[in-house]
């Protein structure tokens, strides 16, 4: 970290120096070792969103990603960025830098230490040691492009630039320093912008049925129906809260619930309660429980299926006793208790917002980009990684992997610009 006299010139300057920006400055200066690029960030220490990522363990990555784990831009464009640098080769880059890995269910890899200050520090030395400038507390206030390049104001000095990558992130975890500061600096440059939402955040509900059974999680299959759209479908844990739902399951699905509303589109969202087995399969379950237990009740029986007092409050909605003998439960109520099971509505209200999210939907459109380079078409030396372009994934590293993988995009860009024909590696 540079605390000295500033330089005011730079060949490569990137803005935001969280997971995307060190990484991008990280490969480039490997790439191009003559280089002066400098990270500019407006915190006075960097990383704080990789430290409270994976709740303060950082989710690295995944050990298979593939473009349908992601949402947004054009699918093909994230293929070709993902397959630029793979996992293994992400795996690799930790490894050489001092982070090893180790995976969790669901394919998720944590550094062995399951702590997310061992993957910031390990990215900073590795930062240092290649010579990358880092300057903390240096807030973009503007960002300009003339035919000599690239005038970067901050709050504390004004430098010049032949190249500049945005790598601000969205709006999400603004106490983190992600505070959209740098769609602004995007648009001030030409770009547009596809509309921005919260994405992987915790859903708030109407009414009180959540509120006894705070801190209950099961698996789940949530279903996002939507006007004029197929249904949109995420499995995994659901954690009942005090304000409403969170766990995997529904940040995963509720940035759909958030496009839809965002495109003015009627939506509901639904819960099957046993992890997506259909009708029929449920009630075959029931019977067969009735068939071997007729002298059960009701409630118990649910029990075998979910929560306890998940089955309880579900039978105290739709009227029907608990109590009930399984032999003595007609077809009529057992298909009524199926079918809650099976489709049981949840009233969002809305969601936690982006104080809460963990990533932001939207942003800047691929059309806007080179897909080969993540440059900008609209002006020359500006490229972009990360969040800021309009792609989010879902919950278990694929965020970060795009980070990682932009980065290396990036960074092998532009020092093809500078050294055409020289193979590169990370």
């Amino acid at each position: 970290m540079d605390e000295g006299a500033i330089t005011n010139a730079a060949d490569i300057v990137i803005v935001g120096g969280g997971a995307a920006g060190l990484a991008t400055a990280i490969f480039a200066k490997r790439l191009m070792p003559s280089r002066a690029v400098v990270v500019l960030d407006g915190a006075k220490k960097l990383g704080a969103k990789i430290l409270v990522s994976g709740g303060g363990r950082c989710n690295v990555t995944n050990c298979v990603v593939t473009p349908t784990d992601y949402f947004g831009g054009n699918p093909n464009v994230i293929k070709r960025v993902l397959a630029a640098l793979p996992v293994a080769r992400t795996v690799e880059f930790f490894r050489e830098i001092g982070v090893e890995l180790y995976e969790e269910e669901h394919g998720k890899l944590f550094p062995t230490t399951d702590k997310a200050r061992t993957v910031l520090e390990a990215m900073m030395r590795e930062a240092s040691r290649l010579g990358v400038r880092i300057l903390p507390e240096h807030r973009v206030t503007a960002l300009s492009h003339d035919a000599t390049g690239f005038q970067i104001n901050t709050e504390a000095a004004t430098l010049s630039a032949g190249s500049v990558v945005l790598a601000t992130g969205g709006r999400s975890l603004p106490k983190t320093g992600s505070d959209g500061s740098g769609y602004a600096l995007a648009q001030a440059l030409g770009h547009t912008l596809m509309p921005l939402t919260p994405a992987l955040v915790a859903l708030v509900l109407d009414g009180g049925f959540h509120v006894p059974l705070s801190g209950i999680s099961h698996e789940v299959e949530l279903t996002v129906a939507s006007a004029g759209t197929k249904p949109i479908r995420a499995d995994g844990v659901l954690l009942w809260t005090h304000f409403g739902i969170s766990g995997p399951a529904t940040l995963d699905i509720s940035r759909h619930w958030h496009r839809a509303r965002i495109e003015k589109r009627d939506v509901a969202l639904f819960a099957n309660l046993l992890g997506g087995k259909d009708a029929a399969t449920v009630e075959a379950e029931l019977l067969v429980i009735a068939s071997s237990h007729p002298r059960m009740q009701l409630a118990n029986a649910l029990a075998k299926l979910i929560p306890s007092r998940l089955a309880d409050s579900i039978l105290s909605v739709l009227g029907v006793s608990g109590a009930t003998a399984m032999a003595h439960l007609s077809k009529e109520v057992r298909r009524k208790v199926v079918k809650a099971l099976v489709r049981w509505p949840l009233p969002v209200r809305d969601s936690r917002g982006y104080t809460h999210a963990e990533v932001t939907a939207g942003g800047v459109p691929f059309v806007e980009v080179d897909t080969r380079t993540l440059g900008s078409r609209k002006c020359p030396g500006l490229h972009f990684t990360g969040e800021i372009l309009d792609v989010d994934g879902r919950i278990g590293g694929f965020n970060f992997q795009w980070a990682w993988a932009s980065a290396w995009v990036v960074a092998t860009a532009m020092a093809r610009i500078a050294k055409p024909n020289k193979p590169a590696t990370p």
